[in-house]
């Protein structure tokens, strides 16, 4: 253990007396004993609009295991954290959740930058970190389990789509994000992918703000300046994360921007964005994800209903009519999770690992998913919808079948 690390540990109470790190539960208890899943999502802060859902789905899913008798007759217990959407903090709880309470596997996080400060914890103590968001790919760790769309499968079908005839012929980019690594990186890769298409640099523009950005009313107008000026039809590329995405939206409305004359693509934006906004001026701003809650499915409709079943016997307050990508992601997770075990007969992390390559089933959007058996991203369809009037999006579009990941982008270099 480095010196750092381990006074990092000692500061936490990490390390026994000995210096050495606790063992592992999922090595350490006994055949009776329950198998502990960390859930490192946010309730309080900027992200826990979207986390605690991720949270409540995540228990929501080990109750379902375990009433059909748990992982090889044991049952999970999730162990909650609330890294109160300050990133040094996942880092901590992380390490606390491997060490202190031997979780056998961590489920969590949402921005890039929250994911990016557990990496080298899991690394370092070579557990397993289960990631439910689309992300800005560059990535490959044999230590995270990626559950969601590199931008191939889900940012350039989208751009695509926006330049197509049918999306309206989008020539000009107006680039708005929150100032991180996903925000700054799906940017560089799209200015990269966009000189494939001989699109000049004259036609974008790149605008960052700080996490819980408020106000948004010189951006939006910023925005209408840029529109305004010639060179053909301008969209809004937005990866502004949590409060700021409501807040953008409102402001958006205020100053009268309609995906008619404008098109937003949120690629953060998701139902509970939505929550509390008037939607009708939104319609047709768009967003891209491997799931919508209106796919119309056999498997969704449970999924669907198991939520709002679930969210009414705990008396929760999400809303139980509303399903978001990232909670199908979280489901999926464990599920495979689960499997992995059940066929490796162990919860150690290499024997997760090995059994995870090319474990499938079928998500709540209809498609077999399947877990690639290199990289550890999973194979999802996707989806392009567009924001309704009911506070919600319809789909316009979805990928025929799923999307093999690409984790670096060809693009990143060209920009």
């Amino acid at each position: 253990m480095k010196r750092r690390t381990f006074l990092s540990a000692v500061g936490s109470g990490l390390v026994s007396a000995a210096g050495t790190a606790l063992p592992k539960a999922a090595f350490a208890a006994g055949a009776s004993d329950p198998i502990k899943l960390g859930l490192l999502f946010s309730q309080s802060g900027t992200m826990a609009n979207g986390e605690s859902l991720l949270k409540d789905t995540a228990l929501m899913t080990i109750d379902q295991i375990n009433a059909k008798g748990g992982v090889h007759g044991r049952k999970l217990q999730g162990v909650v954290v609330d890294p109160a959407s300050d990133w040094p903090m996942y880092a901590q709880l992380s390490k606390q959740l491997i060490l202190r309470d031997q979780c056998a596997a961590l489920f969590g996080c949402w921005t890039s930058v929250s994911r990016k400060s557990v990496l080298p914890v899991v690394e370092s103590q070579d557990s397993l970190l289960f990631y439910p968001l689309h992300f800005e790919g560059e990535e490959q760790s044999k230590n995270v389990v990626y559950l969601n769309s590199p931008p191939s499968s889900s940012v350039l079908p989208a751009v695509d789509y926006l330049m197509s005839e049918q999306g309206g012929g989008a020539k000009r980019f107006y680039m708005i994000g929150s100032d991180y690594v996903w925000p700054r990186t799906i940017n560089k890769m799209l200015k990269g992918y966009l000189k494939t298409k001989n699109i000049p640099d004259s036609a974008w523009r790149e605008h960052y703000v700080p996490f819980g950005q408020s106000n948004f009313q010189t951006i939006v107008r910023d925005i209408k300046d840029f529109a305004a000026q010639p060179g053909g039809q301008a969209i809004v590329v937005m990866t502004v994360v949590g409060d700021s995405i409501p807040a953008m939206f409102k402001e958006a409305i205020n100053q009268g921007v309609r995906a008619t004359d404008i098109p937003i693509l949120g690629l953060d934006v998701v139902d509970s964005d939505l929550e509390g906004l008037d939607t009708k001026p939104l319609v047709g701003h768009l967003s891209c994800w491997c799931y919508f809650q209106n796919v119309d499915t056999p498997q969704n409709r449970q999924f669907k209903s198991d939520w709002k079943n679930y969210v009414g016997a705990h008396d929760l307050k999400h809303r139980p009519d509303m399903v978001i990508d990232p909670m199908v992601s979280t489901y999926l997770g464990i599920n495979l999770w689960a499997q992995a075990v059940t066929k490796a007969h162990s919860t150690s992390t290499d024997a997760v690992r090995k059994a995870l390559a090319g474990q499938s089933m079928v998500d709540p959007a209809g498609y077999t998913v399947k877990m690639d058996a290199s990289t550890q991203y999973l194979w999802r369809g996707d989806m392009i919808g567009s924001i309704n009037a009911k506070q919600g999006f319809d789909i316009l579009w979805k990928s025929k079948d799923i999307e093999k990941p690409v984790p670096f982008s060809p693009f990143i270099g060209k920009a």
